[in-house]
């Protein structure tokens, strides 16, 4: 299915990398139970165990809600994935 995804997208997430290129390619970055951490420079002066939170839910939009932390937050707000 991985594959289907990747030729789905021009086939950008095809190849060696995997199935995380694939799902990040297809715009799924998160899932519900992973953790992410916010951009140092969202929030100042927290080490990075203060800036880290759960996927509760992965809405359409692509956004993500968090436990413990409100509204909806896009890739964009999160280091990369390793």
């Amino acid at each position: 299915m991985l594959r289907m995804i990747g030729s789905l997208w021009g086939g950008r997430a095809a190849g060696a990398g995997g199935a995380a290129p694939a799902l990040y390619a297809a715009g799924l970055w998160a899932r519900p139970g992973m953790r992410v951490t916010f951009r140092a420079e969202l929030m100042p002066g927290r080490d990075r165990g203060e800036r880290t939170f759960r996927v509760t839910e992965v809405l359409p939009s692509r956004r993500v809600l968090l436990d413990g932390f409100t509204g909806e937050h896009t890739a964009s707000e999160f280091e990369p994935l390793r």
